[in-house]
């Protein structure tokens, strides 16, 4: 990375990251407005988008004004802020085959590592003291065999950060699951989650195990609703609802959003954001902001997407919770299903 500006960007939010878990909203919308001059100077079709809607660096005050690309932008041109050549990781959202994949382009993995671990230590593992680590079992392909799976890489820097010497990759941990003695934070798509206990008779794991799913609940050849696979996961695994954490994430993003039932387990399960993003939930209709307690568009402002592009619209319907937070309410009508669980789809249900 060779643009001083944009080296200095990264470095104070980089330095967010560490300071701990900081809501601080002058320092957000500061930061948000940067970078979006940053990214319309130097990604050329950004450019010409926020043109079309009348929108530049010097035209606006607020950053709940700039301009959220949609998600399936993704999948006709190459967002990047930066010279092509600089590319040093592409990560491509799932799909079938000669179906058009969406592309995140990354010249540096420094930032978007950097903002994959506090929220899983927050949200997945808030109990953990600095060091210690956990049995973490991952039902999804490893980096090696998906190094262009953006769900892969955060895993493995998991795996790496949190991992006890016997946490691993396994599509079909039956064995280890049986012959758990310590707890175990078992991790995959929502409908790898489901594979698994098609396949499984019941079992108790260990006091403290927890589950992660991800990945929306529909694929091709399967779908199954949220409250069903939650009481399978108890039924099959000993696993209680108030220990299985649900993760919001996309291949466009550098952030991660995750339940907050391990972290507030007195307060209602609702999705809570890093303090360097911010989600806005649209009226599909107007455009503006949704009225409390009616769903809207989630609309996602991701400050480690500074690379790419930071405001993205996905084809999400969500819904604000009154003790703060969101909820996901499912896929926009006529959206395609999410990529992540069609390829576990694909692959297990073969």
């Amino acid at each position: 990375m060779s643009d001083p500006q944009r080296r200095s960007i990264d470095e104070r939010v980089r330095a967010w990251m560490r300071d701990g878990w900081e809501e601080d909203d002058e320092r957000f919308g500061a930061l948000a407005l940067e970078i979006f001059g940053f990214q319309f100077e130097h990604c050329l079709p950004y450019r010409r988008f926020c043109q079309a809607r009348e929108a530049r660096p010097d035209s606006l005050g607020d950053w709940r004004e700039i301009p959220a690309v949609p998600a399936g932008a993704f999948k006709e041109v190459a967002l990047r802020s930066f010279p092509s050549e600089r590319t040093r990781k592409t990560f491509r959202t799932s799909g079938t085959s000669g179906a058009r994949r969406g592309e995140l382009h990354l010249d540096t993995l420094d930032l978007y590592e950097a903002s994959l671990l506090p929220p899983i230590r927050r949200f997945l593992f808030p109990e953990l003291a600095e060091g210690q680590r956990c049995r973490i079992l991952v039902m999804a392909s490893s980096p090696d065999e998906a190094p262009d799976s953006s769900l892969s890489h955060m895993f493995g820097c998991m795996l790496a950060e949190l991992g006890t010497p016997d946490s691993g990759f396994s599509l079909q941990p039956v064995g280890l699951l049986q012959a758990a003695q310590e707890p175990i934070a078992l991790c995959g798509t929502a409908l790898a989650c489901a594979h698994l206990l098609d396949s499984i008779s019941p079992l108790q794991l260990p006091r403290g195990s927890r589950v992660m799913e991800t990945g929306g609940f529909k694929g091709r050849r399967r779908e199954i609703d949220r409250h069903t696979l939650y009481a399978s996961i108890e039924e099959k695994l000993g696993v209680p609802a108030a220990r299985i954490v649900n993760q919001y994430g996309m291949t466009e993003l550098g952030s991660q959003f995750y339940d907050s039932v391990l972290r507030e387990p007195d307060r209602a399960r609702r999705k809570l954001a890093p303090p360097w993003a911010r989600v806005r939930l649209v009226d599909p209709h107007s455009g503006r902001e949704a009225l409390p307690g009616e769903p809207g568009i989630i609309t996602i402002h991701d400050l480690a997407n500074t690379g790419s592009i930071a405001a993205i619209q996905t084809a999400d319907l969500g819904r604000a919770n009154r003790d703060g937070g969101f909820e996901v309410l499912g896929r926009q009508p006529g959206a395609e299903e999410r990529g992540c669980s069609i390829a576990a789809d694909l692959m297990l249900g073969a």
